[in-house]
């Protein structure tokens, strides 16, 4: 077995070999081993990944990628108990790695190369009778909800997206993906092929003198890569000005509203497991736990 480090962007045929690897371990273990934006670095440059390959002969055996903070690995379903997996995570060093859905197989795995649970998402979904009861949206005065199209047309593009950001980074400060975003990260983010200007949702503050501020935003995301199709809370964000004004559960029941208004009979979520509050309050809207995803960590 030999190790190589490879640039995959530059490499598409052995790109399109990684990303049919990881959807042979998604069939076999009932979730994908890869995160959109790893998915995403396979093939952009742009997201500055690097890459690490375990290959036997020309057969193709796993497969790391790494961020400048984590890193996510996939084994070939038939060349698991082999030694594979331990090679890679010996390969990434002391880097925090990624096991979705915590599968028993993966969690002994880290935890025999001495890492520890460090870092908990939950994936939490409401469905059917839940769902419609939670997706009433009922606006507040003064506010206006629009979408991303439509508060472009008013507004100009340059201008949304400014506010868009702003709130973004100013509700995500904390957070180790989605804090710290800049224009282009932005707009890279609305190249993804199930983008949808209208599945960006607005909460604008219509009382202030002159152009309206934006109190927060909920982008939704549309699923078609499962039968039924099914909604995403992809991104909620609220800039700080708005906070503790009881405006949360009105963002959040737009963005259900307009999911369930496209035919969503189910819709998923992601929330950090730490975050109690939040977990609250989507456990009241009807949310459950589908699905854990674990950093696991060096001491």
């Amino acid at each position: 077995m030999e190790i190589q480090s490879v640039h995959l962007p530059d490499q598409p045929d052995l790109a399109a070999r990684v990303r049919d690897l990881a959807s042979e371990a998604a069939r076999v273990d009932g979730i994908y081993p890869f995160s959109e934006q790893f998915l995403l670095g396979l093939v952009d440059a742009r997201v500055a990944h690097r890459h690490l390959i375990l290959t036997d002969g020309d057969q193709l055996r796993g497969v790391a990628a790494c961020d400048d903070s984590s890193c996510e690995l996939v084994v070939a379903p038939d060349a698991r108990r082999q030694g594979v997996g331990r090679a890679l995570l010996e390969a990434v060093g002391d880097a925090d790695v990624w096991a979705h859905g915590d599968l028993p197989a993966a969690r002994a795995l880290a935890e025999a190369s001495g890492r520890r649970p460090t870092r908990r998402l939950l994936v939490m979904s409401v469905a059917d009778q839940a769902l419609t009861e939670a997706a009433v949206f009922e606006p507040r005065p003064g506010f206006e909800a629009l979408s991303l199209r439509e508060s472009a047309a008013r507004w100009g593009r340059d201008t949304v997206e400014q506010a868009w950001l702003d709130a973004n980074n100013e509700a995500f400060s904390w957070h180790p993906e989605q804090g710290g975003w800049d224009l282009d990260r932005l707009r890279r983010a609305q190249e993804a092929a199930w983008f949808d200007e209208d599945d960006v949702l607005f909460h604008w503050d219509t009382s202030t003198d002159g152009k309206p501020a934006l109190a927060g935003f909920h982008w939704t995301k549309w699923h078609t890569e499962d039968t039924p199709a099914f909604g995403e809370v992809y991104v909620v964000g609220l800039a700080t000005a708005y906070r503790g004004q009881g405006l949360g559960d009105p963002l959040l029941r737009l963005g259900l509203e307009h999911l369930a208004g496209k035919g969503a009979r189910r819709v998923i979520l992601y929330v950090e497991a730490d975050n109690g509050p939040a977990v609250r309050v989507y456990e009241d809207l009807g949310f459950v736990v589908d699905e854990e995803h674990v950093v696991y960590s060096q001491p």
